[in-house]
């Protein structure tokens, strides 16, 4: 890896660490060059502004993470409902990247930015697409192999699926406790009991 690139991937990283302990909109671009000990020019010599710094955060970091924890373990899965939970459940239970104080990077920034920033929102969006598609495809392969019902609607899943998640998040982060996700991780596998 050149300087160059090395030096932006240290801005990145280190950007995502206050962002995530602080959240976007109170961390400082100052406060950036501080942590990453580079000069204010080579900070922008890499990002023009601060939100072309964010969105290659989300673009660069959290995609790749997002593929590794959200997709890959969906992907060519004989039992797709006991797949979604184990995902769910390692995300929520054993994931050290996660911290349950701070929530998740992808529910935060969308809830800092995406009301009122269109390419923000874009990159977000195709996030959360990718995850959708991910359980879609997984439950249809599961109708198709009959380990899950076929009159089940794949969409509404993984929709309740996304949204108890990034909801549970939030209840975890205000009570900084992850004695909420197993409530919802019960009601989870309950429902998913129900389509097999």
């Amino acid at each position: 890896m050149k300087k160059s690139e090395a030096t932006r991937l240290n801005i990145l990283q280190k950007a995502f660490e206050l962002i995530y302990t602080k959240g976007y909109q109170t961390t400082s671009v100052d406060e950036i060059i501080a942590t990453t000990q580079v000069t204010k020019g080579a900070f922008y010599y890499h990002f023009k502004t601060k939100d072309e710094m964010g969105l290659s955060i989300i673009n660069e970091l959290l995609k790749s993470n997002f593929q590794s924890t959200f997709i890959e373990p969906l992907q060519n899965s004989d039992q797709p409902l006991e797949s979604i939970y184990k995902m769910v459940y390692g995300i929520l239970m054993e994931n050290d990247f996660l911290k349950v104080e701070y929530g998740c990077p992808t529910s935060n920034f969308t809830q800092e930015m995406a009301p009122w920033h269109v390419e923000f929102t874009k990159a977000l969006n195709e996030l959360s697409g990718l995850w959708e598609n991910a359980m879609i495809t997984c439950i249809e392969n599961g109708k198709k192999e009959g380990t899950v019902k076929e009159h089940v609607n794949a969409k509404e899943i993984a929709v309740f699926v996304m949204s108890g998640y990034w909801g549970v998040r939030n209840l975890g982060k205000l009570e900084n406790s992850k004695s909420v996700y197993l409530t919802y991780l019960k009601g989870l596998k309950s429902y998913f009991k129900s389509m097999e």
